[in-house]
């Protein structure tokens, strides 16, 4: 037989058993089979040679059959020149820059009398088949939710500057259905990370099994093949809509293929259609990805008929699980150490804590209106978030107790303190307070002032209180040394202002300006 004519052993096989078997013509058989009479021919030559009848067929298999007919042809003779190593080849392709044309140049530059550049890149691509499969799943209905950023990111113009500003492009795939969500953000941190899941859960109305990211640090705190760490928020994110948080291994894109193919497919449909357009804000850049988006998930598959939406309508609707009641609010998890005034900082601002955990690290929710602060997963704290700058919020119940009472001490609580020695008593406490910039700075004088009452007895404090109050002695030291030196019973004058006298040789008196006041 011509080489290159051979037919499929199944097409052999079906030839030997019309002629064994039911003993139709050549040409018969060359109807039934779609050959020609001549390949027919051959085929039963070839049988006849080899001895065969039609009891044999049902014994001998396909490469078998194939070596009683065929016998002249033997595997290709090895070939002497040297077989590049694949493994090494397939490592090296991993670096950065390195190309298949690259690597057969430096093969050839080793063994001038090796493989030329095509046969090079065959055996490559023929080996890389076998020893690297690829495995091919089969999704569940409404199991897994695959997300990623696309590498290529849509723009927008910033209208009062004329700037350009790069967004990122969110885009998730259900499993089953291939169903697109995509949307345009500022950037990939935490805040956004967790909107772009919101509104997935939401686009598709309903709650996956599981969600498939890669190893993002908004996603993963800590990547592991085993035992991969999820970040705080997002974690919450999960509780709150009852999905598992399942993200590929580093350096596997092949564990979240669907998405891989979903930003391709965003990249060509989304992008790639809006790339004439200009918009100026980040809304608007999203109001033209959902009207891209549409289309894409209303446009047939190619190979299947249907699109995503029915799909999605069909397969992966009836598995989805609702959605929770309350929509998942948006709060960002951050770590805290709190400071000697037991108040931790967080973006500006400081909220307290109780006065124990001085030192102690924290962790911090934080949402649109609420800051709560937990420790070893209790909450511990809770107030509500100020936007202003350098502000302390406190509950006072977090103080120490000595700060507690400091803090019930107002200027009436002194002055009725100070009454409750004595009248005068009171008015020295008044006029102590009166006499500061902040009543704060007072309340230690005062205090000083009436614990005089414990070592000299209150009588003799209200004695010395009013003698200082008539001479304008405003002062807890002029109290005391009053009463060290038992002065506060000393008698004092009527007039306590001093007195100049009206007679002097420096005083011109009023005669003289009668006399010569009007001299010019």
């Amino acid at each position: 037989m011509k080489k290159g004519r051979q037919k499929s052993m199944r097409t052999i096989r079906e030839v030997l058993r019309l002629h064994f078997e039911h003993a139709l013509s050549q040409r018969s058989i060359a109807r039934a089979c779609a050959v020609s009479p001549s390949t027919v021919g051959e085929y039963m030559a070839l049988a006849t040679k080899a001895g065969l009848d039609g009891s044999m067929l049902s014994v001998l298999d396909d490469t078998a059959l194939k070596g009683v007919m065929f016998p002249e042809e033997r595997p290709p003779r090895p070939s002497k020149r040297p077989l590049p190593d694949f493994s090494l080849l397939q490592k090296e392709l991993k670096r950065k820059g390195v190309t298949l044309q690259l690597l057969w140049e430096e093969y050839r530059a080793v063994h001038p009398d090796g493989y030329g550049r095509t046969q090079f890149f065959d055996l490559y691509r023929a080996n890389t088949k076998t020893a690297d499969p690829v495995m091919r799943f089969t999704h569940k209905a409404g199991e897994k939710l695959f997300v990623d950023f696309s590498g290529d990111r849509p723009s927008y113009v910033d209208r009062s500057t004329g700037e350009i500003i790069i967004a990122e492009l969110f885009v998730a795939v259900l499993g089953a259905s291939d169903f697109i969500y995509a949307v345009a953000v500022p950037n990939q941190q935490i805040p956004n990370w967790l909107k772009c899941h919101v509104n997935a859960f939401e686009y598709i109305n309903g709650c996956p099994v599981c969600v498939v990211p890669d190893n993002l640090k908004s996603g993963i705190k800590t990547a592991c093949r085993y035992d991969p760490e999820t970040n705080p928020a997002y974690a919450s994110l999960a509780a709150h809509y009852g999905v598992a948080v399942i993200p590929a291994r580093s350096g596997k894109p092949r564990d979240k293929a669907k998405v891989e193919n979903g930003v391709l497919n965003a990249q060509r449909r989304i992008l790639a259609v809006l790339r004439d357009r200009t918009f100026f804000y980040l809304y608007e850049l999203n109001a033209g990805i959902d009207e891209a988006l549409d289309k894409l998930n209303d446009r047939p598959m190619q190979g299947i008929g249907r699109s995503r939406r029915e799909l999605l309508a069909e397969v992966d609707k009836p598995a989805l699980r609702p959605l929770p009641e309350q929509r998942f609010e948006l709060r960002e998890w951050r770590y805290a150490t709190v400071n000697i005034d037991y108040h931790i900082a967080v973006q500006g601002n400081f909220y307290s804590v109780p006065y124990s955990l001085i030192g102690r690290e924290v962790g911090v929710w934080l949402s649109a209106g609420i800051v709560e602060i937990c420790l070893d997963g209790a909450r511990i704290a809770s107030h509500v978030r100020s936007y202003g700058v350098r502000v302390f919020v406190t509950d006072p119940a977090h103080r120490p107790p000595h700060h507690q009472r400091y803090l019930e001490w107002t200027p009436e609580r002194m002055r009725r303190w100070g009454e409750s020695v004595g009248p005068r008593t009171g008015e020295m406490v008044a006029a102590i307070i009166a006499c500061s910039v902040h009543s704060e700075q007072a309340y230690r004088r005062c205090l000083g002032l009436l614990r005089l009452a414990k070592t000299h007895g209150p009588e003799r404090l209200e004695l010395a209180c009013i003698r200082s109050l008539r001479l304008g002695a405003i002062d807890y030291q002029s109290v005391k040394n009053t009463l060290n030196k038992h002065l506060e019973t000393t008698e004092l004058g009527d007039d306590l202002e001093p007195q100049l006298p009206l007679e002097h040789v420096n005083i011109r008196g009023e005669a003289y300006y009668d006399t010569c006041g009007g001299a010019s």
